[in-house]
Formats: C-alpha cells, structure tokens, sequence
C-alpha cells in the first residue's frame, strides 16, 4: 500500500515542477513631476558695458614737424576754435619767404614780358620787326603769366601749411585721449587729441546672439553704473551690429542714452537690460531635459496609458538653474523633473505626488 501510494504521488510531483510559475507584474515606476503653466517671466538677463562718446574725432595736423607745445590733456574741456597743440613753425616760415620771393620775380618777369609784347607789337604794325619776334615775345607772356598764377599757388599752399602748424578744435567738447607729446615728430594723420561731444553718451555691449533673440533697433533698455546700480537710465537701441566680432562672437549694441546725469562719465563700467513688460514663458528645471540624438526633449505623461513619452523641444533660452521652452509642450503638459535617464518609451509610471502639488512647491 505504501509503495502503490508513492508511485501516485510522483507523478504529481513530476507535473507540480514542470509548471511555470506566471510572471509577476512589473510595478509602476513613480516619478517627480510638474503641470506645464506659463509664467510672466521678466527678462532679467544682463551686460556689462562701457560708456562711450557718440560723437568722436581723431584729431590730427595735416602738416609734418616737431611738437613744439600741447595745451590740453585728458579731461579738458575745450571751445570750437581753441588751439590743442602746435607745430614748430621755422621751416614753414622760411617757405613761406621764398614762395614770396618767387611771387615778386614772377611779377617782376611778368612786367617785362608785357612790356616786350607791347613793343614789338607796335614794330609788328608799323612793319618794322618780323612776326616771328613778335610771336616769341607773345611766348614769353603767356610763360610769365602761368609763372606767376602757379607762384601765386604755391604761396598760398605755403600759407595754408603754416596756419595747419596750429591744431584748434572742431566743436565744443572734452579731450578724451592725447597721442602725442611734445618734441615728438609727428606725421601728417598721427593722433594727436580725441575730441568728443560731452553731452551725446552712448553704452556699448557686447552681446550673445541668443540674448539678442528677436529684439531690434529702437528697444528700450535700463542701464545703471555699476559702482551705483540705483541711479537707473533710460536708453534706446541705437544700432546692432550686422556682424559678431571674429574672435568672442558678440554682436555690438549701441544704446543711446537719455539725458544721462553728470555722474554717468565716459569710460565708466556699466550694467544693463532689456527693458518691457513681463512675457509668459514655460520655465522647466535643468534635471527635466533629456537629450534625444543630440536635440533637447522631455518624458512627458501620458495619462490614458499610465507611461511617459519623449517629445522633443525647442529651447529658447538656459538661464542659472532652469531652461526656457519655446516649443514642444503646452499648457497642462504633465513632465517629468527627475530621473529622466531611467525612463524608456512608454514606460508604465506613476505620479509619486499630484502633479499640481509638485508645481506648486
């Protein structure tokens, strides 16, 4: 009996170990989570730049000679006709002396030559002297006439160098920069004083193109100087390079500046900003943006199956801990904000918190 009862059970035994157990059900992954809500978000990206004259000439002598005197420096304020600086004159005055010498032998040649055509022009009518006398003397009145017109250009060319021997401002401004001093030789060109117009002030920046974005000329911007970031000035977008510089790839930007106060100086550090009213940006945590074949994308959840799907995204901006969307999700978009490396598509999850909640914190 007991033999005949052990060989019913092994059979059973024999199939109890050949069934599979069922697989158990993989649990949901929970995850962190936000609802997609556009915000106003002020624009608070800032520059540094530098004060700088609108206006601006390099002045200079057009004339070549030694610095004799400069009478401004940095900082001078100076009026329209004012002497900056001089030449030693010697060499211009001792050509002016001879210009003048060669006016009164050209006049003086000039003299005789008219007093020879006038006389032969008298034997010619009487018939007393050839046409060929004549015609030589004719000669050598029209010789002498051009001896003196072009004498008479090269004084005035001499007189013109020995008043460009004094160098005189332009305008009404202030020295901003000097180039040369005095016993140097200078060359016709070589700077010698910056002139700038005191009451035209203009920041300059050097921008990114990505701050630039879709902002255009005539933009209103708030500059301040950095050592006194309370005294705000208004200022309008003057110009925008067309080209970045080479080297930092920075666009330039010119903003004029409205009345500046006094104490906005050339040469000053300052801060400034984009100017304008709040706009309703999605704003995302760095740690929500996944890469997808080198493009930015988000686990978004889908709440018909429980997963998450990928969907790409265009990034509009990165700031300090978060990244602006421009497209890709819309509002009431729920996204993943942690452990986005762990999902796959249409992975099954679960929200560890209400959603609402999360955006909320």
């Amino acid at each position: 009996m007991r033999t005949s009862a052990i060989l019913l059970i092994l059979p059973l035994l024999a199939a109890v170990a050949g069934c599979k157990p069922e697989t158990a059900q993989t649990p949901s992954r929970p995850i962190r989570s936000i609802i997609v809500m556009p915000k106003p978000v002020q624009d608070d990206r800032q520059a540094v730049g530098e004060v700088k004259p609108r206006y601006e000439s390099d002045l200079s002598f057009r004339v070549a000679g030694k610095l004799l005197v400069r009478l401004v420096d940095v900082g001078a304020v100076v009026k329209q006709g004012d002497t900056l600086a001089t030449l030693d004159t010697q060499d211009y005055q001792n050509r002016l002396r001879s210009a003048e010498a060669d006016v009164s032998a050209a006049e003086a040649a000039l003299v005789e030559a008219q007093g020879s055509e006038d006389r032969l022009g008298r034997l010619l009518k009487n018939g007393f002297t050839p046409k060929a006398n004549y015609d030589t003397a004719l000669r050598n009145l029209r010789s002498a006439e051009a001896r003196l017109a072009a004498a008479k250009a090269n004084l005035d060319l001499t007189r013109d160098q020995l008043n460009y021997t004094e160098l005189k401002a332009e305008f009404d401004g202030v020295i901003t920069a000097v180039g040369a001093e005095a016993g140097q030789n200078v060359t016709p060109g070589q700077l010698v004083a910056r002139l700038a117009r005191p009451g035209d002030k203009d920041a300059v920046f050097s921008i990114a193109e990505t701050a630039i974005g879709e902002r255009a000329e005539h933009s209103a911007v708030l500059v301040w100087p950095l050592s006194n970031p309370d005294l705000l000035v208004e200022g309008m977008v003057r110009e925008i390079s067309p080209v970045a510089d080479p080297t930092t790839r920075t666009y330039t930007v010119k903003i004029t500046l409205k009345d500046p106060p006094p104490q906005v100086r050339f040469g000053m550090s300052i801060g400034g900003r984009w100017k304008g009213s709040a706009v309703a940006v999605v704003a995302l945590p760095l740690a929500a943006l996944f890469e997808k074949s080198g493009a930015p994308a988000v686990w978004v959840f889908d709440k018909d199956s429980d997963s998450v799907v990928l969907r790409p995204v265009t990034v509009a901006r990165y700031e300090a801990d978060t990244v602006i969307i421009a497209e890709g999700i819309v509002t009431g978009d729920i996204v993943v904000t942690a452990g986005v490396n762990m999902l796959r598509e249409k992975q099954k999850v679960r929200l560890a918190m209400p959603a609402a909640m999360a955006a909320n914190r």
